[in-house]
């Protein structure tokens, strides 16, 4: 899958995007025989759903399915989504002169992402494969994080707490005075404080590519990845070279 997109008003450069599972970490060889942590990546195959241009949706992208659900599973849009489905309303359409969409004739689809970007070569029902990374270097990978819950200061913000000893009594885990005296007797936003920790939108930016499996549809990168195994993610050639 190839898109172009601006970085930091230089030329445009081609990346690379598909969706995937989080299948685990585990730890190889590289050629000199060292240890490497690395993360596997159950990458596609992905079905092109649907392809924005700027004429009729205001911005060009491509969107993408990942993993097949069961029809019977499927709400009536979701089928809609894939394939033609005889409706009152895209009969009206038709008649009206109305072009409909093209349909990618496949499964319903359990996530479904779009890369946003000028497509080149790309039509609705192609199928994006992990062999496309093949001379990728780097990737960015988007997932979401663990859900840790409601945490205090402490584990959500690495805070060192209250003293110990002299005067510091049952609230040794507390993260201190947070006012601002009497001007501006407030709080600023984005203050560190006790709250919801992970189960948030992370990008982890710049890992490199360590092997790619296309008979097994698996990405294998060096590091860690956002998210628990099982976790779905998506995967963009980086822009940050």
């Amino acid at each position: 899958m190839v898109l172009r997109r601006q970085q930091n008003n230089r030329a445009s450069a081609m990346a690379i995007g598909i969706l995937g599972r989080k299948v685990g970490m585990t730890q190889l060889f590289d050629e000199s025989g060292n240890v490497v942590p690395v993360t596997v990546i159950e990458a596609g195959p992905c079905h092109v759903l649907q392809v924005r241009t700027q004429g009729r949706d205001g911005y060009d992208a491509v969107q993408v399915g990942f993993g097949d659900k069961p029809r019977r599973l499927a709400k009536r849009a979701e089928r809609g989504q894939v394939a033609k489905l005889d409706s009152k309303r895209a009969k009206r359409r038709a008649q009206g002169g109305v072009e409909l969409l093209a349909k990618p004739d496949c499964e319903p689809k359990r996530l479904v992402r779009e890369f946003r970007g000028e497509v080149d070569g790309l039509e609705v029902g192609a199928e994006i494969r992990v062999g496309a990374f093949t001379e990728v270097k780097a990737v960015d990978v988007t997932g979401t994080s663990k859900g840790r819950g409601y945490a205090g200061a402490m584990k959500r913000h690495n805070f060192a707490g209250q003293r110990a000893t002299h005067g510091v009594k049952k609230c040794h885990r507390h993260l201190g005075g947070t006012g601002c005296s009497a001007y501006p007797s407030r709080l600023f936003k984005g203050k560190k404080m006790p709250g919801q920790y992970g189960n948030a939108r992370i990008t982890t930016r710049n890992l490199k590519v360590f092997r790619v499996d296309e008979e097994s549809n698996l990405l294998i990168v060096r590091g860690a990845v956002p998210g628990p195994n099982g976790g779905y993610v998506m995967i963009q050639e980086t822009n940050k070279c």
